[in-house]
């Protein structure tokens, strides 16, 4: 025979349709983005995986200042290495600001995975990459100026070796809007005769090493042979690449701050849930006296009032969970899409994201709501009939001050009586305060960064030379340059720039101490250094270690640099007197030959990482505000409903008694008000603390630094979103208390 009770079930969600409605649309969402990233995510990582042995991925590169000779392929060859040739050459593109790397068809090495067209087949077309063509408007079937030549775009591609578009080994982040990479034919190759050309090798160990301390090694061994039979101009292994390493390590990387908020606002629901059911069981205590004692036991009334809030959760993540593998997979994939180039996405199912985005949630919501009104059905049938549910007997009431006005007392009851809401309220307020921080803050933390670094460069320009080389211009200044690691630790092992700079320097004005060195306030930051303190730092591609005593901190937040004397650059790194490979200028110093520059560092270069961060971040961005402001309403909409509701006695009393329902509404919303607004302040202070730690943790994993800026006008949109929010739902609020009818204050007469 069917439960009559589940009759109610019905007129319970008929009767309260909107706020089911919200919450039930609102965790689907959740849910459904959460479960959409889980899955992207993982079939993301999967197909990046898989990709290093179907793209064949290389095990690293060299540049050699000459073409391969026979001999040292033999040598790499009798080490069980097999070399592939990856020659490329760099070209201005003439209709936008950007360089674009070409390389040759590849074969057996860094294949080419195809997003979208076909590659190319005459000597006058080319594939470009798919983020490089996003970032700057290209298309396929679009033509693209390439030096002297027209090329026509015949696919959009992801390169294996490619999948963040790092120009160089020693950039802090890429720049995917003013590099990219892209592959022509052979004879197209051929056909660009590119003075630009640079001799490029990749190999492939005929047996992978088995870890990376093991492939550390091997790759010492490829070195130390390059080193004696040619002039190497570079080399980066596998594992020191992130052009191949970084979007792994990167991917699913903010999955469990994604898990963390959705766990957060499935529980914060079931709060709400919780203290919806206490009320409708303090309402209907009458009923439920007169059905225990008709023979109905505690725990069928319990799974009773469990239904709603189980069932409303379950579905809602079925629901969220196929929109997942539908919609929100591809929103989410398209998130770091933006950030990296990798290969189509195949969908894979993922048991893993279902148990976290259904069974979990379902769990919370049961296991909270199951407490509460199993301790709100501890009471005798008789206690129910008699709504006789005071926790004590001899409950002394508080004393409210009498010098405050009526009115005045009369809300700061309204807030004593409902401080379960509020408190809820304000937990609610704190998480969607986060949420909203973490999006008004993006923004001001990469444009303050970009100033900041505008405003300290050592110079307009620095030049990277292979060799010395003199200049005619007179304000060129010669320095000294090496790169050395951070050891691995707590942090990522990083590049550090050792600058030897002379003691009269127009362009870094630092009083060297006889021992120890600067260093730039990114890495003082970054690394919480403090002065007289040891850091020990490694040869790029070697093993020998060098320990500096920090002396002071210079003002150059663009980079992770050390600053020293020439005299001390020399002694410390075995340099000849004017063997300096470096310029520092406030002009462009056109007359030094690309035969001996090695590269070239301009405001464009020192900015990567902070315009890389607006492009890959700007749409998550505007979501995460969005999500933020709308979690605030939901929260604040639900409680200050149930807050109505609860006092719906009061409220018909109040009618009864001459109240005007303006006059009413307005008691009831400025003591909401009130909360909201104190809440809205007081968890700043809270929310910015939090906001700090885990933005230096986030951005503390990526190459370089930026710093965490929040500035004060960031705060004050926040306070004044959640007020124009909470105005908003004050219109609802004056609705639900015309709604209560004058004759309930009477029919629930104890």
């Amino acid at each position: 025979m069917k439960n009559p009770l589940n009759k109610r079930l019905l007129r319970e969600l008929k009767r309260d349709v909107a706020k089911y409605i919200v919450i039930f649309l609102f965790m689907i969402l959740m849910i459904g983005f959460v479960s959409g990233f889980m899955i992207s995510v993982e079939s993301m990582r999967v197909s990046y995986v898989e990709g290093f042995e179907k793209l064949h991925v290389e095990h690293g590169n060299f540049e050699l200042a000459q073409p391969i000779e026979d001999a040292l392929i033999k040598h790499l060859e009798d080490e069980n290495i097999t070399v592939f040739e990856n020659h490329y050459f760099e070209e201005e593109t003439v209709d936008f600001d950007s360089k674009l790397r070409v390389y040759h068809t590849r074969d057996g090495i860094d294949e080419v995975s195809v997003i979208e067209g076909v590659m190319p087949k005459a000597s006058d077309e080319i594939a470009i990459d798919r983020m490089y063509a996003d970032n700057n408007g290209l298309h396929v079937g679009d033509t693209l100026r390439l030096g002297e030549h027209t090329l026509q775009i015949t696919a959009l591609v992801a390169l294996a070796d490619y999948t963040s578009l790092y120009e160089k080994p020693t950039d802090m982040m890429f720049d995917a809007k003013k590099f990219g990479v892209a592959v022509m034919t052979n004879e197209g190759f051929d056909a660009m005769e590119s003075s630009h050309l640079h001799y490029v090798y990749s190999w492939l160990y005929d047996e992978m090493p088995a870890d990376e301390a093991a492939e550390k090694e091997r790759g010492e061994e490829v070195l130390n042979i390059l080193a004696q039979h040619a002039q190497v101009t570079g080399f980066i292994p596998q594992y020191a690449n992130l052009g191949i390493k970084m979007a792994g390590e990167d991917l699913g990387k903010d999955g469990k701050i994604v898990e963390f908020f959705l766990y957060i606002v499935v529980m914060i629901i079931a709060f709400i849930f919780a203290i919806t059911t206490s009320n409708t069981i303090r309402q209907e205590s009458g009923v439920i006296g007169t059905l225990r004692a008709s023979g109905y036991s505690r725990a069928e009334i319990v799974i009773h009032y469990l239904c709603t809030p189980v069932c409303v959760t379950l579905v809602s993540a079925l629901i969220g969970n196929i929109l997942g593998y539908t919609l929100f997979k591809e929103v989410a994939a398209a998130m770091y899409y933006g950030s990296y180039s990798l290969p189509k996405m195949v969908t894979l199912w993922n048991m893993d994201a279902f148990v976290k985005t259904t069974v979990i949630p379902v769990i919370l919501m049961f296991l909270i709501n199951f407490v509460i009104i199993v301790s709100k059905m501890r009471f005798t049938p008789l206690q129910f009939i008699r709504r006789d549910l005071s926790s004590r007997k001899n409950k002394n009431g508080l004393r409210l001050p009498v010098k405050l006005p009526v009115m005045g007392r009369f809300r700061l009851r309204i807030i004593l009586q409902n401080l379960p809401n509020y408190i809820t309220m304000v937990a609610g307020i704190f998480f969607a305060n986060i949420i909203l921080l973490l999006g008004l803050a993006l923004p001001a933390i990469i444009y303050h960064n970009q100033e900041t670094i505008t405003d300290n460069m050592l110079a307009e320009y620095q030049y990277l030379l292979k060799a010395p080389v003199p200049v005619e211009d007179e304000g060129a200044e010669a320095f000294y340059l090496t790169q050395l690691k951070t050891p691995e630790g707590k942090l990522p092992a990083e590049s550090i720039q050792i600058y030897g700079i002379r003691d009269d320097s127009a362009y870094v004005d630092i009083e060297f101490p006889d021992e120890g060195v600067y260093v730039s306030t990114a890495f003082y930051e970054k690394h919480g250094l403090e002065t007289g303190a040891e850091i020990t730092l490694k040869e790029a591609y070697g093993e020998e270690e060098y320990t500096f005593e920090v002396a002071g901190v210079y003002d150059y937040p663009a980079m992770l640099c050390v600053f020293m004397s020439e005299e001390m650059y020399q002694d410390v790194f075995d340099a000849q007197e004017g063997a300096f490979n470096g310029y520092f200028s406030r002009e462009a110093l056109d007359e030094i030959d690309d035969t001996y520059l090695a590269g070239k560092i301009t405001e464009d270069d020192l900015t990567k990482l902070a315009r890389q961060m607006d492009v890959s971040f700007g749409k998550l961005i505007h979501l995460i505000t969005l999500l933020g402001v709308v979690m605030f309403m939901l929260i604040i909409f639900l409680l200050s409903k149930l807050i109505i509701e609860k006092n719906a006695n009061c409220i018909s009393m109040c009618k009864i008694l001459g109240y005007k329902d303006s006059e009413i509404a307005s008691l009831y919303i400025l003591s909401t008000g009130l909360v909201v607004a104190v809440s809205l302040i007081a968890t700043i202070p809270i929310v910015n603390a939090l906001m700090e730690t885990v933005c230096v943790n986030l951005l503390s994993s990526f190459p370089g630094w930026l710093p965490y800026y929040v500035p004060f006008d960031t705060f004050i949109k926040m306070v004044a979103l959640g007020i124009g929010s909470y105005a908003l739902i004050t219109f609802f609020q004056f609705g639900s208390v015309k709604k209560i009818p004058l004759g309930i204050a009477l029919k629930n007469v104890e």
